[in-house]
């Protein structure tokens, strides 16, 4: 059993910027899994935050989360990868010239 990968994880739809007004979520959640947080909390505040309720709305919410996090990780992999294969480039052009 191997974990998924970004690449292959599908997204959730994407919540608009008046649905996220209507659930009054903070700034902060407001991500590509706010449309998985929006149901999630409506969920909570109908079992009052009992713990073993609403627990397949977390476990989704927090693998989007998860995946969120995994995207953003890998993407400053990539960038720091470029920046050092462009001053490697760059010193490599400067000890040609001298």
């Amino acid at each position: 059993m191997g974990h998924e990968s970004v690449e292959d994880y599908q997204w959730p739809r994407v919540a608009s910027a008046q649905e996220m007004k209507d659930a009054k979520l903070p700034l902060a959640y407001r991500d590509r899994c706010a449309s998985l947080l929006i149901p999630l909390n409506k969920c909570r505040h109908e079992f009052y935050y009992l713990p073993w309720k609403c627990v397949d709305e977390r476990h989704v919410y927090e693998k989007c989360e998860y995946m969120e996090f995994q995207a953003r990780v890998n993407a400053l992999k990539k960038e720091k990868a470029v920046a050092a294969r462009a001053a490697a480039e760059a010193e490599a052009a400067a000890a040609l010239s001298s």
